[in-house]
């Protein structure tokens, strides 16, 4: 196999060959059509995740095909579309998983962070972390929904059920809950790095009904806001923009310091939540929506070997949508 790996954080990703992986029990093989990648594989490459597995192949949005199963998965799963997001394993039994909240879980395994990802031709996964995906559809549009999707789908979710939702950060997440948001009648209001015209136009042509630089204040108040930006300075702009009672979801796994604040901005039951992780719940309810909502991902495809050309325009900020790799 074929396979982009990190040796040392902060240091760029290395094409190397390795023999293909076999899967232990419960476990089963994929050969990769495609891997989005994410601002969390940004987190892991350069260091600001602490110890990840080294060395490692980064990604975990992930769409194959199951060419190899372990002892006690069922061979009916071999030939079948599936796909693996960032939660590879839980323990099942620590107190989070026992009460519903694997996200949580004391003993977690994360795909392309604590186990090998999908930046690579094949990839062994946890089967009960795998989930089938629809055998007609493009494999590259429905990469990142594995993670962006369903993350956007849980901080959705946090956020409640304002109608006036504001969204700091547009890119992949973004754009793929904007699009099942609108459909669920909401009123979107993006916010993006000043200046960034082509962004602002995107979250319109996505159906927003306002874009605008983050730090201007939307011109309603707002119910809620979801922060998908790793920016910590967001959080009290954020909090100014929601109404009383309103909610503020972080949507990011690493985030800079949250700036101090006055107390007024909390004050009058303003909530300020952080989301983490997802559950193979999540994606029971995420999926049919988005093929509901007709979700349509928009996506810029790289040759597995250009990895770290993909990384760096997600890092710069010259991607509109989600980027993609493709053995």
């Amino acid at each position: 196999m074929k396979a982009m790996v990190l040796e040392r954080s902060g240091t760029p990703l290395k094409a190397i060959d390795r023999p293909d992986p076999t899967p232990r029990p419960g476990e089963m093989r994929l050969r990769v059509e495609a891997c989005a990648v994410c601002r969390t594989d940004l987190h892991v490459v350069d260091g600001d995740l602490p110890r990840p597995k080294l060395p490692l192949v980064p990604g975990h949005e992930i769409v194959g095909i199951v060419d190899l199963v372990g002892e006690g998965v069922s061979q009916s799963r071999l030939g079948r579309r599936v796909g693996v997001p960032w939660l590879g394993h839980t323990c099942g039994h620590c107190p989070y998983c026992v009460a519903g909240a694997e996200n949580l879980c004391d003993l977690p395994l994360f795909t392309g962070y604590t186990r090998d990802g999908g930046f690579a031709t094949h990839v062994v996964a946890d089967e009960r972390f795998a989930f089938e995906l629809d055998a007609a559809a493009d494999p590259v549009s429905l990469a990142p929904l594995l993670c962006a999707g369903l993350i956007g789908w849980r901080c959705l979710k946090k956020a409640g059920g304002g109608r006036r939702l504001g969204i700091y950060g547009f890119g992949a997440a973004a754009h793929i809950i904007t699009q099942v948001a609108v459909w669920q009648g909401r009123q979107i209001f993006a916010f993006t790095r000043p200046g960034d015209i082509q962004a602002q136009e995107f979250a319109r042509s996505l159906g927003a009904v306002w874009a605008g630089s983050s730090d201007e204040l939307p011109p309603v108040e707002l119910d809620a806001a979801i922060i998908f930006a790793p920016v910590g300075e967001l959080v009290p702009v954020a909090l100014r923009a929601v109404r009383k009672g309103g909610r503020v979801v972080c949507g990011g796994i690493h985030m800079s310091d949250i700036p101090s604040m006055p107390y007024r901005l909390l004050w009058e039951e303003r909530e300020l939540v952080s989301v983490a992780n997802l559950t193979r719940r999540d994606a029971e309810e995420f999926f049919p929506i988005a093929q509901r909502a007709q979700v349509r991902t928009h996506t810029k495809v790289y040759p597995l070997e250009r990895a770290n050309q993909a990384l760096d325009d997600l890092r710069t900020g010259r991607l509109s949508g989600a980027a993609v790799l493709r053995p």
